[in-house]
């Protein structure tokens, strides 16, 4: 699938995200600690920043294979079993997107309904709720272009970060390096 101008998009704002938060934090931190003032609505966009990192970070971390999983069972599985195993479990999964959206749809829809505005920032609340939607679109749109993989033969699961092989591979490198760094005047290891 062509989405390379999404993968962008959302990195991009990702990107956007974290910088603002970052400067966000430091400007207030600098006005309260050294001119003994502040930014009285700093507190609440930072909230509502990470909260829209997070929830574009999730998607992020589908496609980049970064989530941490327990997949030891399904790894000792024969290929065909894992992949329908991954299409269960992406079947569960977008199920479970499907009620947070509409929960999500209903819950701005009031909070447009009511009016609500932030407590510090004069804007609807409902403008800074409006990442939930969007954020479980994007994931939905993630686990259908795993579930694509998957049927296609070009994964077999989740792509879950295997903190236990990166581990092995630090402490066989950090043993070759020690092995390889023999003081060539004395003989000894440094």
């Amino acid at each position: 699938m062509k989405l390379r101008w999404l993968h962008k998009a959302e990195e991009t704002l990702f990107s956007l995200l974290l910088v603002a938060m970052v400067l966000l934090v430091f400007v207030e931190v600098v006005l309260r600690f050294v001119f003994n003032t502040g930014i009285s609505w700093s507190q609440e966009a930072t909230l509502y920043l990470a909260g829209w990192f997070v929830l574009v970070g999730v998607s992020w971390g589908v496609k980049q294979g970064a989530h941490i999983g327990v997949d030891v069972v399904v790894k000792l599985m024969p290929m065909l079993w894992q992949r329908i195993t991954t299409l269960i479990a992406l079947v569960v999964c977008m199920a479970y997107c499907v009620m947070l959206l509409v929960g999500s749809y209903e819950y701005i829809s009031l909070m447009q309904l009511i009016g609500i505005e932030l407590d510090d920032i004069p804007i609807p609340k409902w403008y800074a709720l409006i990442i939930l939607p969007i954020a479980l679109l994007l994931l939905m749109l993630r686990f259908a272009v795993l579930g694509w993989k998957v049927i296609r033969g070009e994964a077999s699961g989740f792509g879950f970060h295997d903190e236990g092989e990166d581990s092995m591979h630090l402490v066989q490198t950090d043993v070759a390096a020690d092995q390889g760094s023999v003081d060539s005047d004395q003989g000894t290891p440094r």
